[in-house]
């Protein structure tokens, strides 16, 4: 698959599996891992250059973030998601959400002045094309469930409790 605003692609090997990086002129614009639903399938994009410095911080800093660190903030600054309006209003308050700390999806909704709207923030949570790094994995259900995430509920459960996030364990 060729997907325009991309211009180079990068493998990461983590600890919950195979993730590819994809980069814009911009920033970092995806990260998924291997069999994550909505990832973008085989990508027709050209390997990044050894020395490029995003792919490398973003490397270094996925190694912090498995060792137990938080992500360093001037590399949440390099993002360059594409999505709809709605899609980036939503990960943008993703990003909002503090390590440790997590959010349920009518709260987001509300927090974004759309109270009816928790159905599509969900879809939009989904969608999101930088994993980790837009922290969507700490998005709960109302009382605390742990809910659906993309990249499967077993990486969702061990990203919170990397991250000391509090979630019931009833659906896994």
């Amino acid at each position: 698959m060729k997907i325009q605003h991309h211009i180079a692609q990068h493998r990461i090997a983590t600890p919950l599996g195979w993730l590819t990086a994809t980069r814009s002129r911009r920033g970092i614009s995806g990260l998924w891992f291997d069999g994550q639903k909505h990832h973008p399938g085989r990508l027709e994009l050209p390997p990044a250059a050894p020395d490029d410095p995003l792919f490398a911080a973003l490397e270094r800093a996925l190694q912090r973030y498995f060792a137990g660190h938080a992500l360093p903030q001037d590399l949440l600054r390099e993002l360059d998601p594409q999505g709809t309006p709605f899609q980036r209003e939503v990960w943008r308050a993703l990003l909002a959400i503090a390590p440790g700390g997590s959010a349920s999806y009518g709260g987001l909704a509300r927090q974004l002045g759309r109270p009816q709207a928790a159905r599509a923030l969900g879809a939009a949570v989904g969608r999101n094309p930088i994993s980790i790094l837009i922290p969507c994995h700490r998005v709960l259900g109302a009382g605390g469930e742990l809910t659906a995430y993309a990249g499967g509920l077993q990486r969702k459960k061990a990203m919170l409790n990397l991250e000391g996030v509090n979630y019931k364990n009833e659906a896994v």
